[in-house]
């Protein structure tokens, strides 16, 4: 059983970061596709700590999700949130 849990965790990291790359796609309202693309490189950090890969998933954590974030939603601001 614990053999297998791993697995499943692994699918289902996979299933939401697919969920997230389409919702980002969808969504029209620019503030929830950033947070909706944060979760994604969340999603994405985790996976990669599941691969054995620390350094790249701090740099993911770092990176891809904070200051990609703090960027877009500086843009945002200073345009309109709509598409």
């Amino acid at each position: 059983m614990t053999e297998i849990l791993p697995e499943i965790l692994n699918a289902l990291l996979l299933l939401f970061l697919v969920v997230c790359a389409i919702a980002v796609a969808q969504i029209r309202d620019m503030l929830s596709a950033v947070i909706v693309f944060a979760s994604f490189g969340l999603i994405m950090a985790v996976i990669w700590q599941q691969l054995s890969a620390p350094d790249v998933a701090m740099v993911e954590a770092a990176l891809g999700t904070g200051v990609t974030t703090l960027l877009l939603i500086a843009t945002i601001s200073k345009t309109k949130r709509t598409e």
